[in-house]
């Protein structure tokens, strides 16, 4: 498999108020590449997030605003290229929040949700949220509602089912963004 797996953490409820963002780069079912960036939102932060994910106004008070981010990654969002995320509805929503707040355009991409892999490989798990099914999986999380974490974990939930359950099972619940 080929993918991109993506999460982002975002400051408060509104959808281009992204202050984090992870990619991990995988090809031919291994893990190549990561990366990572804080993001400086054009938002005010909610305690109710910083408490989420501890990121604070004063951590992202250098770092690039969105834009800058995304000439640094939006060659991974072309030519139809699959980006995986957990809850991939929340992630792809911030990314064309995000978009459409700095008038950029929207890429063409596919997308696949491990919620949604999860629930229909693993019926029988009580929980499908990220830290439950890595839990269940035997796969590390170390920091929950990290970025970076929580899109490594993506991934190997990912590798995971298809090791198990191979590629066709997976390829049924691709959309098209």
């Amino acid at each position: 498999m080929n993918f991109i797996a993506m999460d982002f953490e975002t400051a408060n409820y509104q959808p281009h108020s992204a202050c984090s963002l992870a990619l991990v780069m995988v090809k031919n079912s291994r893990i190549v590449g990561e990366y990572y960036s804080l993001i400086q939102p054009e938002t005010d932060f909610f305690w109710k997030n910083i408490q989420i994910h501890g990121i604070h106004p004063e951590d992202v008070a250098d770092a690039p605003k969105f834009p800058e981010v995304w000439q640094e990654i939006q060659h991974y969002y072309q030519n139809n290229r699959l980006i995986v995320a957990h809850n991939a509805g929340f992630d792809t929503n911030v990314l064309a929040g995000c978009l459409d707040y700095y008038h950029l355009p929207q890429p063409n991409y596919l997308s696949l949700c491990t919620v949604r892999t999860s629930r229909k490989l693993f019926p029988e798990m009580t929980s499908h949220r990220l830290n439950m099914v890595c839990q269940e999986l035997g796969i590390p999380l170390e920091r929950h509602h990290d970025a970076l974490e929580d899109s490594r974990a993506c991934a190997k939930i990912l590798l995971y089912q298809e090791a198990h359950f191979g590629v066709a099972p997976l390829k049924k619940l691709v959309t098209s963004l």
